[in-house]
């Protein structure tokens, strides 16, 4: 907008006499120019964010699956964007139904409710949480996250982040030990974080 407006202040300024008296002209481009001057900056009202591209979720995704799968484990892997929504998902050979639905939980969780104290893992919060959940959560009971959708307190679950923006969130369910889903997990952020900089 001010450049525009500074081409409208050249021109008025360059315009032959008989156009114009040039008080008037100056009188045009002084409330120009103040406009200028008054007007936000565009850039203020634009936020911008990153996200993953369909297929760097997809790997991630993939990368969590086949990490697993090398160990003997059949899981189930989820990404989701910023805003908890399913990006990806990917369900490995032989993995149980409930690990698709519960990979997704886990990753919407961390995204979604470990923005709360900037936990970038389920293990964090549910360590954070510890023997008190009434401190960490204000609630009468941590039994009252269960009952909110898609809220999973079980690990395995990370934030994926560029520097300190998180862009998404990986779940990874069908483990059988309780760190097992987090390093697959981790697995999957690592396939990409060349492209996390």
């Amino acid at each position: 907008m001010t450049h525009v407006l500074t081409t409208h202040v050249l021109k008025l300024l360059s315009s032959p006499r008989g156009a114009a008296s040039l008080s008037a002209r100056l009188a045009t481009a002084l409330v120009l120019m103040l406009v200028a001057a008054t007007s936000p900056a565009r850039s203020d009202d634009i936020i911008t964010t990153h996200r993953l591209s369909a297929a760097l979720a997809a790997e991630a995704a993939t990368e969590a699956v086949a990490s697993c799968a090398k160990q003997g484990f059949r899981v189930s892997a989820a990404i989701v964007d910023v805003d908890g929504l399913t990006q990806a998902m990917l369900r490995g050979d032989g993995a149980h139904a409930a690990s698709f639905d519960l990979a997704s939980d886990k990753a919407y969780t961390v995204v979604t409710i470990g923005a709360t104290h900037n936990d970038d893992s389920i293990s964090a919060m549910v360590k954070r949480m510890g023997a008190n959940p009434t401190a960490f959560w204000g609630l009468a009971n941590a039994g009252g996250l269960g009952k909110l959708p898609r809220v999973s307190l079980i690990v395995g679950g990370l934030r994926i982040k560029i520097g300190n923006e998180v862009v998404g969130g990986i779940g990874v369910s069908g483990g059988p030990g309780i760190d097992d889903d987090e390093a697959c997990a981790k697995a999957g952020i690592d396939k990409i974080s060349a492209h996390l900089k």
